[in-house]
């Protein structure tokens, strides 16, 4: 199975994983976009959805071992995951990590974030909730300028609402340990089919 911990910059992903990761062990490998170079100097969206397909293709290999991959620190949304060209041969749960306003410029700052990035962030957050719960909410968000190869075709403009579905987790006042603790939760039960799971072939009718 592929587990996408998704979210806006300043959300936690990166922490979250990390706490996560030795908590889900062995079965599970944790990932960033980062870990597949060659990363251009300027990252563009088509980079970002041609290196989930890279990422797909991974998570499909590992699940032939038995093993599941947990792509987490980068905001790669569901749309982004599901319209990859190989994400229809597998299983692929999604988590969208949140923060209010407050916390998550609190976390930009502390990471000395330019003070003029921050409405597209928390814009972007924004629309990453509206993503979450509804696929006809602004898609072109993520579909212009993309990867020639991705399948946006499996839910932009598709009558596929009601097979629409994730997982969210509040994190604007939990510590690093919590958030980590119900990733991996999220993370175990997904795969136990006990959590939202699109599963191989999900948008097919």
């Amino acid at each position: 199975m592929l587990l996408v911990l998704s979210g806006a910059s300043g959300v936690g992903k990166s922490t979250a994983r990390l706490h996560a990761a030795p908590l889900l062990g062995p079965g599970f490998e944790p990932v960033e976009l980062g870990h597949y170079p060659p990363i251009p100097q300027t990252p563009t969206s088509a980079w970002r959805q041609e290196t989930v397909e890279r990422i797909v293709q991974h998570a499909i290999d590992l699940d032939g071992q038995g093993r599941h991959l947990l792509l987490a620190g980068d905001p790669v949304p569901a749309g982004e995951a599901l319209a990859a060209p190989s994400a229809d041969r597998i299983d692929i749960a999604v988590c969208l990590l949140d923060a209010d306003a407050g916390a998550q410029g609190a976390r930009l700052d502390a990471r000395d974030e330019p003070a003029g990035t921050r409405p597209l962030h928390t814009a972007f957050a924004e629309w990453m909730r509206r993503h979450a719960v509804d696929p006809t909410h602004a898609p072109e968000v993520v579909t212009g300028d993309a990867w020639p190869g991705m399948r946006w075709d499996r839910w932009v403009g598709a009558d596929i609402a009601d097979r629409w579905g994730m997982a969210v987790v509040d994190t604007s006042h939990r510590t690093p340990e919590e958030v980590g603790a119900s990733i991996a939760d999220w993370g175990r039960r997904a795969v136990r089919g006990k959590a939202p799971v699109f599963r191989a072939g999900w948008h097919l009718a």
